[in-house]
């Protein structure tokens, strides 16, 4: 008995997602590992991955993963899966009283970030280049605590002369900031609280953002990725199996959750026309509207790689191949 051997420990910091929640619940296995689920809101699950390598793996902020490539001995790989996916033009919101009615006046503006690599700030400047002609470098940026003052860049960064960021006073907010007219648009995944419960003053560019983020799909055929999943570089040396075990357990857990969503005896989740939206949805972006793999996603991750080399963050534009373990590539066959 003493020669059987046992499953390895893993710890994986993840947010309760729906398409991960057979993970958190273990009724989805990891084959070989013995998964602690550790269900971190994201912004900590960052910090604490980028700044102290915490846990074995987690989800990351696909911009930050893309720059730790660029470290002396690069902590982290990763695979093709993708815990967070949102179209971002229902993230920019401006001051009421700033003059912006359309996207060509954010052109000149002062326009806050909570960091300038984040990645859905990376998607909002690469859109608003790509469909609307605004250069990256026309507006002065400002980067900050959102709601939390003192929040600072996660990491270095060098970025071209022509490109502008600040950081806002280390007592004040952005979420104040833009209430108050201090800045005139703030790009964040967060809802500002400014926005939920403030004066009137704050409000989104795009008030139709649905139909706006449909047509940009039709258009482009890209739903913008967020999050990938990283393992530290240290663990999947020693095992590189892990990351296969761990693609096969996110895909088994997404396929049931996309069962889930289209389940008609009772509806699982708390959404009464929920049956109609997965139709909708469907219509527009095909079966697999969520997908995982390289195959899959190519053209989005190419796209976001240029956004970031365009943006002053890469060094150099990579290519999708670079990101993942070459094990997630390909599957057997029987």
């Amino acid at each position: 008995l003493e020669d059987i051997k046992m499953n390895i420990p893993l710890s994986l910091a993840c947010w309760n997602y729906d398409r991960t929640r057979g993970l958190l619940d273990g009724s989805v296995p990891v084959d070989g590992i013995d998964l602690t689920y550790l269900n971190l809101p994201v912004e900590e699950t960052f910090f604490r991955m980028m700044r102290f390598h915490e846990f074995d793996a987690s989800e990351m902020s696909l911009s930050s993963y893309v720059l730790s490539l660029f470290s002396e001995k690069p902590p982290f790989v990763a695979i093709p899966v993708f815990p967070s996916r949102s179209f971002r033009h229902s993230c920019i919101f401006i001051n009421a009283n700033s003059g912006i009615r359309e996207p060509k006046d954010l052109i000149g503006k002062r326009v806050g970030s909570p960091e300038y690599q984040l990645t859905a700030p990376v998607w909002i400047r690469g859109i608003l280049s790509d469909e609307y002609k605004i250069p990256v470098g026309s507006a002065q940026y400002f980067t900050g605590g959102q709601e939390d003052p003192g929040r600072i860049e996660k990491m270095k960064l060098s970025l071209p002369r022509e490109i502008h960021v600040e950081p806002i006073p280390a007592e004040k907010t952005l979420s104040k900031m833009l209430d108050a007219g201090e800045i005139d648009a703030l790009y964040t995944p967060r809802m500002p609280s400014t926005f939920l419960h403030g004066s009137g003053n704050v409000r989104r560019l795009f008030e139709n953002y649905a139909e706006v983020e449909q047509e940009y799909f039709r258009k482009t055929r890209i739903f913008p990725i967020m999050h990938t999943v990283v393992i530290r570089r240290d663990l999947y040396e020693k095992h590189p199996w892990v990351a296969q075990s761990l693609y096969k357990a996110f895909v088994r857990a997404q396929r049931e959750t996309y069962q889930d969503l289209y389940e008609a005896a009772a509806l699982k989740h708390m959404l009464p026309w929920l049956l109609k939206h997965v139709e909708d949805t469907r219509s527009i972006m095909g079966e697999d509207f969520w997908p995982y793999g390289l195959e899959p996603n190519l053209h989005t991750l190419e796209t976001f790689l240029r956004y970031s080399y365009e943006q002053g963050l890469s060094k150099r534009e990579l290519k999708p191949r670079e990101l993942f373990v070459p094990e997630t590539f390909e599957s057997f066959k029987i």
